[in-house]
């Protein structure tokens, strides 16, 4: 049993749709971001960072959505979304989610609050950076997944899928979205086509980019 701490739509996004995708039985746990909850003293001895996701795995907290998403892999080996060690499909799956964790996702960070990192007089600099980062590691996935799809890790679907068309919805309303590059749009509509995206859109109560 797990218990899942996240925010619809947030970076708990993938680690909720593959525990949907491994048949896992969890519980959910819905984190108020308006309300700040993911700042109170209660969630931050489960998750110090102070963030979404958390997963309680046998009772311990783990966080980190690109850790949680690979670890999901390997408990639930029946699903099939993790390489075996030793292949290239693995070494491509593992430089896939830790470039997409490390260089997309912080990214997306300074998109999204682009007053963070030096302050709100230089926020459209910092966002027109960041826009140019996003653009360019799309093209760079759009780029491998000609070369060496139909999925990231090659012939076979695996948790890294998962992670990065999460991060494409993310970008559905900039200026240029995810899907604007073929082989990165071919791959998000076959995600969306599985049924567990829409179990996922219910349960989270989402409805935009459906």
């Amino acid at each position: 049993m797990y218990t899942l701490y996240y925010m619809p739509g947030a970076a708990s996004l993938v680690v909720h749709w593959l525990l949907i995708e491994t048949g896992a039985a969890y519980d959910l746990k819905r984190i108020d971001g308006e309300a700040r909850e993911h700042k109170r003293p209660e969630y931050l001895k489960l998750n110090p960072n102070g963030v979404v996701p958390t997963l309680l795995v046998d009772g311990e907290p783990v966080y980190e959505a690109a850790a949680l998403a690979l670890l999901l892999a390997e408990r639930h080996p029946d699903a099939g979304f993790a390489p075996a060690a030793g292949t290239r499909a693995r070494a491509l799956y593992l430089q896939w989610m830790l470039h997409l964790a490390n260089t997309l996702q912080p990214a997306f960070r300074a998109w999204f609050y682009p007053d963070e990192p030096a302050g709100a007089a230089h926020a459209e600099a910092v966002k027109d950076a960041a826009r140019q980062r996003i653009e360019s590691a799309w093209g760079r996935l759009d780029e491998h997944l000609a070369a060496h799809g139909p999925w990231i890790a090659g012939g076979r679907l695996s948790a890294v899928d998962f992670h990065a068309v999460m991060l494409a919805r993310w970008s559905r309303n900039m200026p240029r979205t995810a899907t604007a590059w073929p082989h990165v749009a071919e791959l998000v509509a076959r995600l969306k086509a599985r049924p567990s995206f829409k179990t996922l859109y219910e349960r989270e109560g989402l409805t935009e980019w459906a």
